[in-house]
C-alpha cells in the first residue's frame, strides 16, 4: 500500500479526551474515530489490526475443533424471558420495539440464541461434542464508558459456545478452551494469565479470565510469577486427546482476581519472591455453567440409553475490540506504538528519503514490487514530506521495521533497516534486502508456535 494512496488521519497533539496510553495512541495514529460515547469507527489501520487479531483467533478456535457460524445482533425478548435472564440482566441491555411493537434487544452476550440453535437441530448423543463459535458485534449500555475501545458500549467478541452430554466431558470442552486460549494469546504477542474469576451474570461454577499485565488494568491480581513465562503448548497439541496435564500444570500455579483471591491461601500458596501483586486487563473470559441455560430452555438430546438428558453447557469469549488496545499497553515506548510482526498493521514500511528524485523513486519502487511479490505486508511511504516526519510517523504507528532508502544509500548501493522495537539500525546490500527483512519476519508471524 502506497501512504500517498492510503487513509491515515495521523494527529500530533495528544487528545484531551483519551486517558490512557492505547487511547491516545489509537486516537494519534488514526485507528480509530469517536462518533458517541463509547461508540467507535475502526479506521483503515485500526480495522487491519483488529483482522489480524481476528485471523489468529479463528484459526486457534479451528484448530481446537470449534465450528464457526454467525449469529445476529438483534436477538428476540422470548428467548431470554426462556432462560429467566431478560429483567434480571439490568440496564446494560439496550431494549428495543420493531414496528410491530415486538420486543428485542441488541445481544450483550448470546447464550440463548445459541441454545435455541441446538435445540432446533440437535437430537442425539452421537452428535456431541459440539462447540459452535462466531465473531459478532455485541452492545453493553455502560454507565460510564471510558478508555477507549477497551471498555466501549458497541464491541467485537468472539463468543464459543459447548454443549456436552455431561459433566466430565463439559470440562474436557473447557480444557479445549483453556489451551486454546494459551495459544491464542501467545501468537498476538501477549502474556495473558489464566486466572480463578467470578462468573458474573452469565452463571456457572468454573471460570477464568485471562488477564495481562498493565499499570491502567482495571482490577488488582494476584498470581505466581513462574506464570509470566510459562512455556505455551504446541501447534502439534491434540486437542482430542487428554489435556488435563496442561490444565492442572497451569492452574497448579496459584493466580487470582480480586474478587477471588484468598489472602491467606495466596500467601501460604506462593513464596514471597515468587508473588506477583498488580494490576491486570482483562482480555477474554472463559465459563462452564452446565445446565443454566440448556435445562429452561429444554435443550437436550437422546442418550445412549434412549432417555432425554439436559445438555452441558460453556461459553468462552474474546473481546477483539479490547484486545486491541491491550496489546498496545503492553508494548510501546515514549515514540508511539510497538506491535509484534503477527499483529501490525503492516510488517515493514519502506521510506523514500527523497520522493520526486526520479533514481530514487525508480529504486524505491522496485524494491516495493519486490518485497511484496515476496509475501510482505508492506506500506511504501512515497510521500513528499521531510524525512523527519517520515520516521516519526512510523514510530508513532509501530510497524515493526523500517527499511530507509534515500539517494546516498542507493548510490553505495545499501539500504538502512530499523528495527522498531529496539531502535537497532542496520546497512546491508539493496540486493539482500528483500532477503534479510523476510528472515526477520517470517518467524514473528507465531504461524508455527
Amino acid at each position: 500500500m502506497r501512504f500517498s494512496r492510503y487513509f491515515m488521519p495521523v494527529l500530533r497533539d495528544v487528545p484531551k479526551e483519551a486517558e490512557i496510553v492505547s487511547h491516545r495512541l489509537m486516537l494519534r495514529a488514526g485507528m480509530i474515530r469517536q462518533q458517541a460515547s463509547g461508540l467507535y469507527s475502526w479506521l483503515p489501520m485500526g480495522y487491519k489490526v483488529l483482522m489480524k487479531v481476528q485471523k489468529i483467533i479463528e484459526e486457534e478456535q479451528n484448530r481446537s475443533g470449534a465450528v464457526e457460524l454467525l449469529m445476529p445482533t438483534i436477538q428476540s425478548a422470548d428467548l431470554w424471558r426462556e432462560s429467566g435472564r431478560y429483567e434480571a440482566y439490568g440496564k446494560e441491555m439496550l431494549r428495543i420495539e420493531d414496528r410491530h411493537e415486538r420486543e428485542f434487544l441488541y445481544g450483550p452476550t448470546n447464550e440463548e440464541m445459541i441454545t435455541d440453535i441446538f435445540r432446533s437441530y440437535v437430537k442425539s448423543y452421537k452428535d456431541l461434542p459440539l462447540n459452535l463459535y462466531h465473531i459478532q458485534w455485541k452492545f453493553r449500555d455502560e454507565v460510564r464508558p471510558r478508555f477507549g475501545t477497551m471498555r466501549s458500549r458497541e464491541f467485537l467478541m468472539k463468543d464459543a459456545y459447548s454443549f456436552d452430554l455431561t459433566k466430565e466431558d463439559a470440562v474436557k470442552a473447557y480444557e479445549r478452551m483453556f489451551v486454546a486460549y494459551l495459544r491464542t494469546y501467545a501468537r498476538m504477542g501477549l502474556t495473558a494469565i489464566p486466572m480463578r474469576a467470578d462468573t458474573g451474570p452469565i452463571g456457572g461454577d468454573l471460570s477464568h479470565e485471562w488477564i495481562i499485565l498493565a499499570e491502567t488494568g482495571e482490577s488488582q491480581v494476584f498470581c505466581h510469577r513462574d506464570l509470566l513465562d510459562k512455556p505455551i503448548p504446541g501447534k502439534d497439541t491434540d486437542f482430542m486427546g487428554d489435556l488435563t496435564p496442561i490444565f492442572n500444570d497451569w492452574t497448579s500455579l496459584y493466580a487470582a482476581t480480586e474478587e477471588m483471591v484468598d489472602e491467606a491461601e495466596y500467601e501460604a500458596a506462593v513464596p514471597e519472591d515468587k508473588r506477583v501483586s498488580a494490576r491486570g486487563i482483562e482480555v477474554g473470559h472463559i465459563f462452564y455453567f452446565g445446565t443454566k441455560y440448556s435445562e429452561p430452555m429444554k435443550a437436550s438430546v437422546t442418550g445412549q440409553d434412549g432417555k432425554e438428558t439436559v445438555v452441558h453447557m460453556g461459553s468462552y469469549g474474546i473481546g477483539l475490540t479490547r484486545v486491541v488496545p491491550a496489546i498496545i499497553e503492553a508494548s510501546h515506548d515514549e515514540n508511539g506504538i510497538v506491535w509484534p510482526v503477527s499483529v501490525a498493521p503492516f510488517e515493514a514500511v519502506l521510506i523514500n528519503l527523497k520522493a520526486g528524485d526520479t533514481d530514487t523513486d525508480a529504486a524505491c519502487d522496485k524494491l516495493y514490487a519486490e518485497l511484496t511479490a515476496a509475501g510482505i505486508d508492506m506500506l511504501y511511504d512515497d510521500r513528499d514530506q521531510p524525512a523527519g516526519s517520515k520516521f516519526a510517523t512510523a514510530d508513532l504507528v509501530g510497524i515493526p521495521y523500517q527499511l530507509i532508502l534515500g539517494p546516498r544509500g542507493l548510490k553505495s548501493g545499501e539500504v538502512e533497516i530499523k528495527h522498531r522495537k529496539t531502535g537497532e539500525r542496520e546497512s546491508l546490500p539493496l540486493t539482500e534486502a528483500v532477503a534479510r527483512l523476510k528472515g526477520l519476519i517470517e518467524p514473528q508471524r507465531m504461524t508455527d508456535i
